[in-house]
């Protein structure tokens, strides 16, 4: 390894291999050589002149790739598939006539695109899987564990740990149905042609239409596709990458908000990320415990989503049947949005199996506004007793100024209830009673049990095949 260039840090700090091997010159130029056989086979099989020789030749070299070689022709050509035309052409001479027969580049580019879109759709979509049963195991694990409830970031109404990681969980759902419905809308380029009118090949067949169709379905097949873009003009619509770069934005989305309730949570010392024995949390602050995955999380997610905007203006600036100036920004927005949630989701991963809680503190900190929370429950109790309600709001209203100043200005303990009580139009009450913290979480409890029969259990169904298995942090 160089250590005189610059280096991509998703590759060499965050995302897994199995991503990185996936937008991998290898890859994708294996791929390139899949396509031309099965453009082969299928031109063979319908009736033009290609010979078992030369078929077998081309797969006896899909994956001996010279790179060298290809960098040579590329610039000598200042062409990248013609580049490695002549690189398969020269591993396999005897082939060299028939390789690329009627096709154009996007040909190989745009469907390679697509088989790369796929394989990759779906190796997210199983770490979103595994981060959902983290969560949800979370969740279950901490689901009547009441903790105070916040709007506006504000206090209100207590709910649950396992309520507020159904929350949590619940978006990552949503995200998992958009992959799952762009896996099942992706489809193939397959045989379009040079402005996507099948022209070359239709001269190919001599005028057979039939022909002519018969090949794009067969060399779809062949990848792996059973449907096909409807039209397309020279690449296949980029609006498809822009709904894929949409759908890796929504996780990043995602992912964000989740990283930033843990950090705002470990700044209240209720939660905390996993943390290694020798882990330094600041250089200068041996005490520090800083909350850093989830501090990269939302780094690598505001990068991902920053993203998404290339997709757009890439569609929006595709002129008639296609501009190239698509190519360069593609070969960044496209791979990098996929390492970047590669590596975001592994992150996650990490933390979700990790999560530390802290019921003591969780318990203070309900405690010190809980009496605020119980005024609703003594006012209703005074309307039943004969009281006015408009009247009796006022006098909480006025009480919680006061209790509340006496906090903040000489913080003192919170004696809410205490004026409560010494006021004669609210009925006696015992407040140790009146404060046990379950009386307030409404059906978060049972929510979660909802949550975790009627959503999570049919993922895991679906997804039997996913274990817990995280990937290893590399920093």
């Amino acid at each position: 390894m160089s250590h005189e260039q610059y280096e991509n840090p998703l590759i060499s700090r965050y995302a897994s291999r199995d991503m990185s091997f996936l937008w991998s010159p290898q890859k994708k130029h294996s791929t390139w050589r899949r396509l031309w056989l099965a453009l082969a086979e299928s031109e063979q099989e319908l009736g033009l002149t290609i010979t078992d020789e030369q078929l077998a030749a081309m797969r006896a070299n899909l994956d001996n790739i010279d790179f060298d070689l290809a960098a040579q022709h590329e610039k000598r050509r200042r062409h990248d598939v013609m580049a490695h035309v002549e690189t398969f052409a020269e591993a396999a001479p005897v082939a060299k006539p028939i390789i690329h027969l009627g096709a154009t580049s996007c040909f190989v580019t745009d469907n390679t695109d697509l088989i790369l879109l796929r394989e990759s759709l779906q190796l997210v979509r199983d770490r979103l899987v595994r981060c959902i049963y983290l969560l949800a195991d979370f969740a279950k694990q901490y689901r009547d564990l009441p903790c105070l409830g916040f709007t506006h970031l504000q206090s209100a109404q207590p709910t649950t740990i396992g309520k507020r990681a159904t929350l949590w969980c619940y978006d990552l759902v949503l995200d998992l149905e958009e992959v799952e419905h762009r896996l099942a809308l992706l489809r193939f380029r397959s045989t379009k042609g040079t402005t996507g009118t099948q022209a070359s090949f239709l001269e190919l067949f001599h005028g057979d239409h039939d022909k002519v169709k018969k090949l794009e379905r067969r060399v779809a097949e062949k990848m792996g596709f059973d449907q096909l873009y409807a039209v397309t003009g020279q690449t296949y619509s980029r609006k498809v990458d822009t709904q894929v770069l949409d759908c890796l934005s929504g996780i990043a989305q995602s992912a964000h908000k989740i990283a930033t309730d843990i950090r705002i949570l470990a700044h209240r010392r209720e939660l905390e990320e996993p943390i290694e024995k020798d882990q330094i949390g600041s250089s200068a602050m041996p005490y520090k415990r800083n909350p850093m995955r989830s501090e990269r999380i939302c780094g690598l997610a505001r990068y991902v989503i920053s993203n998404q905007a290339n997709g757009a203006n890439t569609l929006a600036t595709q002129w008639m049947e296609r501009t190239l100036d698509d190519s360069a920004n593609r070969r960044l927005s496209l791979p990098l949005s996929f390492l970047g949630i590669d590596a975001i989701l592994i992150i996650l991963a990490n933390v979700c199996d990790g999560l530390v809680v802290y019921p003591a503190l969780i318990e203070r900190n309900l405690a010190s506004e809980l009496p605020f929370m119980a005024t609703e429950n003594i006012m209703m109790a005074a309307v039943k007793a004969g009281g006015d309600r408009q009247d009796l709001h006022e006098k909480i209203r006025v009480y919680s100024r006061e209790a509340g100043a006496r906090i903040k200005n000489e913080g003192l303990d919170n004696d809410m209830l205490a004026r409560i009580q010494a006021d004669p139009a609210f009925p006696k009450f015992d407040a140790e009673e009146i404060l046990q913290p379950l009386k307030y979480v409404g059906r978060a409890p049972e929510q979660v049990d909802d949550f975790l029969a009627d959503v999570i259990q049919p993922i895991r169904d679906r997804y039997a095949h996913v274990t817990l298995e995280n990937e290893e942090l590399k920093v």
